[in-house]
């Protein structure tokens, strides 16, 4: 299927829609220049500094952790409801003992602007240079927060990713709105 380049709001609602219902796919590289793929249920999309930003809260006992400390490239591919098991699945064993894209069928290929790849079987690719990151203060944090996300701790490292480059398959509307691929 074609991607075709769009601005990086056009799809908004629907990314965050699709990552509060099944998560979208995080994919990192690591020095090694193996990549790895994490299922984000947080994150968002906005302006800083002037610039797009898609921000992802990744926590240090992650193997992604890691791999975005090496390389802070990453993207953000956003799954179509046909891949809902491969997000699940993404989300819940870790880099360090599966190839998630092997037992997933995931493929990638290289992105157009980063070192990490995308998810061509995704409908949507946020492409990101990390700009700044910085730790969740747990005393900064409202203890509501801190009750419910965090606890045994192990508070997130917040990425914020500019949006070098963000594409989708040629018929994401359609995809996004539920509907299977057109063959």
């Amino acid at each position: 299927m074609a991607k075709v380049r769009v601005r990086y709001t056009d799809f908004f609602a629907q990314t965050i829609q699709r990552m509060r219902e099944d998560g979208l796919l995080l994919v990192t590289q690591g020095a090694d220049a193996k990549p790895n793929v994490m299922t984000i249920g947080w994150g968002t999309m906005g302006a800083i500094w002037s610039r797009p930003i898609f921000i992802v809260l990744v926590r240090p006992s992650r193997y992604t952790y890691s791999r975005l400390e090496e390389m802070s490239d990453f993207t953000v591919n956003v799954p179509p409801r046909e891949l809902a098991a491969a997000a699940s699945h993404c989300g819940t064993v870790s880099g360090r003992g599966h190839d998630k894209f092997q037992e997933m069928h995931l493929t990638t290929v290289p992105s157009r602007e980063v070192r990490a790849p995308i998810i061509p079987e995704c409908i949507l690719h946020y492409e990101c240079r990390t700009l700044h990151r910085n730790d969740v203060v747990p005393d900064a944090l409202a203890q509501a927060v801190r009750d419910e996300a965090y606890p045994e701790g192990n508070f997130h490292r917040i990425y914020f990713g500019e949006i070098v480059a963000a594409y989708a398959d040629d018929d994401a509307e359609f995809r996004l709105r539920g509907n299977p691929p057109i063959l």
